[in-house]
């Protein structure tokens, strides 16, 4: 691939061409793969008990050191002033490497499925969304 690149000198009043001839080996690396989101937000019964709560995230927070897929783990209590939550009053953000990452190493996985098991009783709605990081 040809480029021309063009330097302008105006002090100099000098104006310029070059030419330079861009091989494979020039050009960058192809971009890594972005990171693949895994959003779950969770809406708790109204009578649920705070250990029982605290019990849970707790547990959220452990899968990250029992499933290697998974690359970061945030989480936090709803805090927003503006009253659309809906009800749901925690949020947890999972990274995952790839969609293939998350379907093979972590939904299938027995900790998430135990993980899962411990929501029966005390969950009242649960929200998912994955997305591909722009």
């Amino acid at each position: 691939m040809k480029k021309t690149l063009i330097i302008l000198m105006a002090a100099a009043g000098l104006f310029t061409t070059l030419h330079m001839t861009t091989t494979a080996q020039d050009k960058p690396a192809a971009a890594a793969a972005a990171p693949y989101r895994h959003i779950v937000l969770f809406k708790f019964k109204d009578d649920a008990p705070k250990e029982k709560v605290e019990g849970i995230v707790a547990a959220f927070k452990a899968l990250k050191g029992k499933l290697p897929a998974i690359k970061s783990l945030e989480w936090g209590p709803n805090v927003s002033p503006e009253n659309h939550s809906q009800g749901f009053s925690h949020c947890f953000t999972l990274t995952f490497a790839s969609k293939t990452a998350l379907e093979n190493h972590y939904l299938h996985e027995p900790a998430h499925k135990e993980f899962g098991a411990m929501l029966g009783g005390i969950l009242d709605k649960v929200l998912v969304v994955d997305y591909v990081a722009q």
